[in-house]
């Protein structure tokens, strides 16, 4: 049981970097086109080109709980898991507390909340491609606490 438990934290905080990453180097890199119209909207929609990143890894988690549930892989469901509850922490930090796409945590002000939506704005003053800052979400630098 606690090899489950971990290996879900252990995915957890590692999909942190995931995003980090993925955010830098493919959102700001090769599938800019996608990502683009989450810092200049260029539609009416409420949806956004950039939210079918939310698809990608729901199948990643989904084919690690399929893993698991054929047998294939003990920890598939604690990798699962792990990244399901990334991706919800994301959706309620990145969507509804920062961007307010829901009007909910609109009351939120400890120091960790404003430093978190001070690093998102300033990865958001950069419109485009090039010379981004703050690609992760839930780890913020310090410099963002002052």
């Amino acid at each position: 049981m606690w090899l489950y438990i971990l290996v879900f934290f252990i995915t957890f905080f590692f999909m942190e970097f995931m995003a980090w990453f993925s955010h830098k180097y493919i959102m700001h890199g090769f599938l800019w086109n996608l990502h683009a119209d989450h810092h200049k909207k260029d539609h009416d929609s409420w949806f956004e080109r950039n939210d079918t990143f939310f698809i990608f890894y729901a199948i990643v988690s989904i084919i690690f709980f399929l893993l698991w549930k054929n047998d294939i892989l003990q920890v598939g469901l604690a990798i699962g898991l792990g990244i399901f509850a990334y991706g919800l922490t994301y959706f309620l930090v990145h969507d509804i507390f920062i961007h307010q796409r829901f009007k909910i945590f609109r009351n939120a002000n400890n120091k960790y909340a404003r430093a978190v939506r001070r690093a998102h704005k300033m990865h958001h003053k950069h419109i485009g491609k090039g010379d981004g800052e703050c690609f992760g979400m839930l780890i913020v630098p310090f410099k963002y606490f002052k």
